[in-house]
Order: structure tokens, then sequence, then C-alpha cells
């Protein structure tokens, strides 16, 4: 580790943590043995997926100028994971300096890492959270204290969906996160999907993530990942794979999109 002990309440450094083994993807150092050896089975089976948390990274910070641009000044980042170069606070204040941004998280040492470099920024917090409990999340004091619901917000849920099992109550945490957004607000969701979820790869990954915190890695379907957004209106070029989400470089704007393979894709949808 090169910021946090071992030792950290909560934390135990023998069970792999999809966070810190997403920091090992993106070439971070806040990660255990352990991390790094689930990570290492994961490319031997992937070897693109430290490319895909780079294009997820990318897709992030591509859709919070988008949404800062379009009059957004308040983002909730849920499953924020570990701090790394362009976070959303740095994304959005960069255009919009007083924007506000909350970051919720179940890992300690995500929270640790965070609250230290926020420590300056008195318009961005970081607050202890799990999806799995939206109610939590939207009634906490720092949480309503800091953002307006009554006002548009960027809600970001980004490869974070794909851990929680069970079909319906995803569906369920969508819908609740939803709720008290106002119109001109905009939801962003990156999501592990897979045409064909007895795929051989699919299989050995996710038997990977099983001996992970949390224990599951769930392969959903384009028609359930697009179910999320009913009722928004899905931004060009709509839900597709996070690299090919408004691609940077003339070269890839010029590759098609491919739906037929698993892997990561993501959509940003705004609140009429």
């Amino acid at each position: 580790m090169s910021a946090v002990e071992p030792d950290v309440p909560g934390v135990d450094p023998t069970i792999p943590s999809v966070a810190r083994m997403y920091d090992y993807y993106l070439g971070g150092k806040d990660n255990f043995p352990a991390d790094r050896a689930a990570a290492e089975k994961i490319i031997s089976i992937v070897p693109e997926v430290r490319e895909t948390a780079r294009d997820n990274r990318a897709f992030i910070g591509k859709a919070v100028r988008l949404m800062a641009e379009q009059g957004v000044r308040q983002f909730l980042d849920i499953g924020a994971g570990l701090p790394t170069q362009e976070n959303v606070h740095e994304v959005a204040q960069r255009i919009v300096p007083d924007a506000r941004v909350v970051y919720v998280d179940n890992d300690p040492i995500v929270l640790t890492h965070a609250r230290a470099l926020l420590a300056d920024n008195p318009g961005t917090l970081a607050v202890r959270g799990d999806i799995t409990d939206p109610a939590a999340i939207l009634n906490d004091p720092d949480v309503t204290g800091h953002l307006d619901f009554g006002r548009p917000v960027g809600l970001l849920i980004s490869a974070v969906l794909h851990f929680v099992p069970g079909d319906q109550l995803t569906g369920d945490i969508v819908k609740a996160l939803r709720a008290p957004l106002a119109p001109g607000s905009h939801l962003l969701i990156s999501h592990f999907y897979a045409p064909d979820t007895g795929d051989p790869k699919v299989r050995a990954g996710q038997q990977v993530y099983k001996a992970t915190k949390p224990g599951a890695l769930i392969a959903r379907s384009l028609r359930q990942i697009a179910a999320y957004f009913d009722g928004l209106t899905l931004l060009e070029p709509g839900l597709v794979p996070v690299k090919s989400w408004r691609p940077d470089s003339e070269l890839d704007r010029q590759v098609a999109v491919d739906l037929t393979v698993p892997g990561l894709i993501g959509a940003v949808g705004r609140q009429p």
C-alpha cells in the first residue's frame, strides 16, 4: 500500500476488494497482494480489462464535463472508488468552480483517501454509504446538507450495479435513487454487459469475483440495463460500450459499435 496501512479498521487485506482491484487495473498503488492476485487472474481471462477501466474513467470525465456545460452544478457519485486522476470534482469544478460534489462509498480505504484528498475542498465531501440502501444515502444529513435535490443533480452510478445480485433489487435501487431528481438532472450508469451470460470468459471472471468483497459479478443484458433509463432522454450516442461514448479521436469515431462481446457499456440520460 502507498498511503494506507493494512490495519485500517474494517479492512481485511486477505480478501480482494473490487475497489482496490479497479485501482490496480488503473495502475494505482492502493491495493494489497490479494487484490493484485485476483486482478491478475481477471487480466489473464480478459487482457483488455485495464483498457476498459481507463475507458470508463474517460467516459465519466466526458459525461461530467457535458453535464456541467449544460447547467448541472451538483453531483452525487455512488460507489466512487479510490481517488485517481480526473475525479468528478476536478472535472466539474474546472468548468463550474463552485460545483458541489458528494462521493459515496462503503470501502473504508476509499473514504480515508477521499477525505484526505478533499480536506481543502469545501465544495466536495465523502460519506459512507451502500448502494443497496439508497434511502440511507438520500437521507444522510451530510448529503442533504450539501446537495439541493430541488435543483438538477448529476447522479453517477459507475461500474457498481453489476456487483448487486438480484435484478428486481437492482431495478428498485435505481428507481429509488432517481426518485428525488429534479428536471434537468442527469443519470450516468456503466454496467458489465454480456450478450451470452454462459460465455466461458464471463463464467471464469465471475468465479474470480466470487472470492472478492462483495462476492458477485452479475452480467446483464442490453434490455435490462436500458430499463434503468426508462422515462429519461438518452444523450447521444445512447447505450454503448464506454469506449464508444463520444470518442475523442477520429480513428475511434470510425470504429463501429460492437455489442456482440461482453464488456462495460454505459449511457447518460436526462430527466425531462
